[in-house]
């Protein structure tokens, strides 16, 4: 060291101090990407809003429909119908002449804690407003609303009717001896929050949730 010269011991150190200059800074930098990094993993580790709001209940107003008319609703992804039947519809849901594999509902095709009518063929809390998921049970197409009569063949009462193949439900959503489909279509946990407003998607206290038929 020339002690002539007090700047001699800062110059020959500078080289070793510029290194772990440099050593610090990528370190902070490498860190600094490392944590920006984990920031989406952990974050798709999460549920997001839209898949939450996937599952989650939805509510539904049955006065805006008008007799005869059904509405479409999605839930879990998937088409609910809520159709509001006529008298008519009724006593031919009640009273149907076609041949049905399931006309008592005794498949898991509903969730067991609910209150459906079901002796009745209704397969409805309150028989007049029909709630069911909207496919069918042989391989996952959604079937079309025929309810007029002979609209499917000269024997038809009316129903929903299934063009992928052939399969065919009464206005219950019971489903047709000899069709592809070996299930009633679904009825999804609901219930009436008021008069007119119906929550699908679970029962009162939140049960059924989690339900899941035996074939959607």
């Amino acid at each position: 060291m020339d002690e002539k010269n007090p700047k001699s011991k800062e110059t020959s150190t500078s080289p070793n101090r510029k290194r772990r200059l440099l050593v610090a800074a990528a370190s902070a930098v490498g860190g600094a990407e490392l944590a920006a990094a984990a920031v989406p993993f952990v974050a798709s580790l999460l549920p997001s809003a839209r898949a939450k709001a996937a599952g989650a209940p939805v509510r539904y107003d049955v006065s805006k429909l008008e007799p005869g008319q059904l509405a479409t609703v999605t839930w879990r992804k998937k088409p609910v119908w809520i159709l509001r039947r006529t008298p008519e519809e009724l006593r031919t849901a009640e009273h149907s002449s076609l041949v049905l594999s399931d006309p008592k509902s005794q498949t898991g095709q509903q969730p067991p804690g609910m209150d459906l009518h079901l002796a009745s063929g209704a397969r409805a809390v309150r028989p007049e407003y029909l709630v069911l998921v909207g496919i069918c049970t042989h391989l996952g197409c959604i079937p079309d609303f025929k309810p007029q009569a002979g609209s499917v063949d000269p024997h038809w009462p009316g129903g929903f009717y299934c063009p992928c193949h052939g399969s065919m439900y009464d206005l219950s959503g019971r489903v047709v001896a000899g069709s592809p489909a070996p299930l009633n279509l679904p009825v999804p946990p609901y219930y009436y929050e008021s008069r007119n407003v119906i929550r699908i998607g679970e029962l009162k206290g939140g049960k059924d949730v989690n339900w899941q038929p035996k074939i959607w």
